[in-house]
């Protein structure tokens, strides 16, 4: 196209110009694409073929990129011809790609790129682009336009976000107060100033300084040419779209002159731009300005991914980790009691008949339950979640709370109603506190008048029974918090400890180790006989977890299944394993309880 034969010309950028995107355009950025030919789009749509309006030649010139624009005779490039004759339409805007910065990328200067496209927009971002006089009757625009950028990999641009970006130093214009050019070395700069903003902050101090740049030079063409109101409007509409909570209120815009205000506070009295506009702000009936928080920080998070509110779980990789495993599920158990005096050898009387011995067997099976934790999340959610790994995070916890639930099943049991469907029933994962005589000794302590006495009882009914315990090696004990203070707080007559930690503690109790679970704090269990209600209290539990077995056949072990549930677009997680678990070597638990007896009438 030659450029006789062009419908309208103007700047499609500029450089060295601040933009309301935070970027600047560095000298020649566009200049080896002098001389080439790119479409004329509508407002940067690249969807529809009709809102194809033209094309433009590109002309590098050293104060920025030149264009002549030809529009096709199409219904909307006729319609684009005529609002821009008509001074309906004053602006261009460029959309780039292949991106080069100079230096850090954060300072949003670009060094290199390529124009795909030029477009016509109501309004944009560089105060210096937009189309030139002859179609616009005599008339300079300063109207702005977005400088839209995009990297080679981007789809569109507009998907791009500048909120890690800010400006190169600017030299000195009008718009800036004389001292701030001319400020010793000694004082803070504003790239100082810049540096202490949040890059929130600093997104919206670009805005702003776009706005009132345009907004001082509009105001001032208006003081000479009556027919600016075109574009005085046009920069009232730039304002309500940054500052605008959903009505239109064009009071509540920084000016020019406030820009200025924040940047002399910020230096005269050495504050951060944060605190300049935390100032400048809370003077809101001065100002007019009640989105105060558009310029406080972002909330930084701590956590992440979040953490969980648990209980302690040390004890339970103990419980997991101690108990015997079983490649098969059902096991039966037999036994025969050999300890009763008809088992002794017997003498023989000459003349009297012998005696034979009678073996009674002991035997129970125990066979297997699921246990199991299911979850679901929406899929729009696991993908709007880029922060941490969410299914990841949910499925360790599914893990961990299986393992807790299944340890607190092997020790206590679960602690739900048996009636309740999701009860693990005892006949399948048998508790070691409620287990049969044969396999858990029960020992009766006394309850004291306080709890140090209850737990020095406990004590010595526990070395007491240690004779009773006929399980492998040496055991565990497994307690509560209260009761451990309460034993490692014992003093001698003279007031000194009487333990100075829990490895002592534990050597004088004949145990290996001694481990609190929060899951017996105050846990209580009832029998019945006539009219008497026994209610036991647990203390501990004497027990070496080899002595206990789990078993889950070929596939029953733990494992993790997902699904996805299209109707309702969810993921959903299911984890869970099919095991049994029982004591299977007779007396190798003791128990200690206290007792409290209520007899009705």
């Amino acid at each position: 196209m030659a450029k006789e034969n062009y419908d309208c010309h103007g700047w499609a950028t500029q450089y060295g110009v601040l933009c309301g995107d935070g970027r600047t355009i560095m000298q020649g950025a566009f200049a080896d694409q002098d001389g080439a030919t790119v479409p004329l789009i509508w407002n940067h749509n690249h969807d529809d073929p009709a809102d194809v309006l033209g094309h433009a030649l590109l002309e590098a010139r050293p104060e920025g990129m030149y264009t002549y624009c030809k529009f096709n005779d199409t219904k909307n490039g006729r319609t684009a011809k005529e609002l821009v004759k008509n001074q309906d339409i004053t602006s261009f805007s460029i959309y780039a790609n292949r991106l080069q910065y100079k230096g850090d990328r954060r300072f949003g200067n670009v060094q290199h790129g390529m124009i795909r496209e030029v477009s016509l927009v109501l309004t944009g971002a560089n105060p210096k682009a937009g189309i030139e006089p002859e179609l616009l009757h005599g008339e300079e625009s300063e109207d702005a336009a977005f400088i839209y950028c995009a990297d080679e990999n981007t789809a569109f641009c507009e998907s791009l976000e500048h909120d890690d970006t800010k400006p190169a130093e600017e030299k000195p214009s009008e718009e800036k107060p004389a001292e701030e050019a001319k400020k010793p070395e000694d004082e803070e700069t504003v790239q100082d100033v810049f540096d202490s903003m949040t890059d929130r902050q600093k997104k919206v101090a670009y805005a702003a300084i776009a706005v009132a740049v345009d907004a001082a030079k509009n105001n001032d063409e208006a003081k000479h040419n009556d027919e600016a109101k075109h574009n005085d409007e046009e920069d009232s509409n730039m304002k309500e779209n940054i500052f605008d909570k959903g009505s239109a209120q064009h009071e509540d815009v920084l000016t020019h002159s406030d820009i200025e205000t924040i940047f002399d506070t910020a230096k005269k009295g050495r504050l951060t731009l944060k605190e300049a506009c935390e100032d400048f702000l809370s003077h809101k009936a001065n100002y007019g300005i009640d989105n105060i928080g558009e310029l406080f920080p972002d909330y930084k998070e701590l956590n992440n991914p979040p953490k969980f509110i648990d209980r302690d779980q040390t004890w339970v990789g103990k419980v997991m980790n101690g108990v015997k495993h079983l490649p098969f599920s059902r096991v039966k158990t037999s036994f025969a009691d050999i300890t009763a005096d008809e088992a002794r050898a017997r003498g023989y009387t000459k003349g009297k008949k012998k005696v034979e011995e009678v073996i009674t067997l002991a035997k129970r099976t125990t066979d297997p339950q699921t246990v199991y934790k299911k979850q679901k999340l929406d899929r729009d959610d696991v993908l709007d979640i880029t922060d941490f790994g969410v299914v990841a995070w949910i499925k360790n916890e599914m893990r961990g709370k299986l393992d807790e639930e299944l340890a607190r099943g092997i020790l206590i049991g679960d602690g739900r109603d048996p009636s309740s469907d999701d009860k693990i029933q005892e006949q399948h994962i048998r508790p070691i506190w409620t287990d049969d005589a044969l396999f858990t000794i029960k020992r009766e302590i006394t309850k004291g008048a306080t709890a140090a006495a209850t737990a020095e009882n406990m004590m010595d009914d526990a070395i007491r029974a240690r004779k009773e315990y006929k399980g492998s090696g040496n055991p565990v004990l497994f307690t509560t918090d209260d009761v451990l203070a309460e034993m490692l707080l014992l003093k001698d007559k003279n007031g000194r400890r009487i333990y100075t930690n829990v490895n002592d503690l534990a050597t004088a109790m004949r145990v290996s180790s001694i481990i609190t679970v929060p899951q017996m704090e105050g846990l209580t269990r009832s029998t019945t006989a006539g009219k008497t209600t026994d209610t036991y209290t647990l203390y501990g539990i004497m027990v070496n977890l080899a002595d206990y077995s789990v078993g889950a056949d070929k596939g029953g072990s733990v494992n993790m299944f997902d699904d996805f549930d299209i109707d309702y677009n969810q993921y959903k997680y299911l984890i869970e394993t099919r095991c049994s678990g029982a004591l299977t070597v007779p007396k190798s638990a003791i128990v200690f309880e206290t007792k409290e007896s209520v007899t009705t009438e």
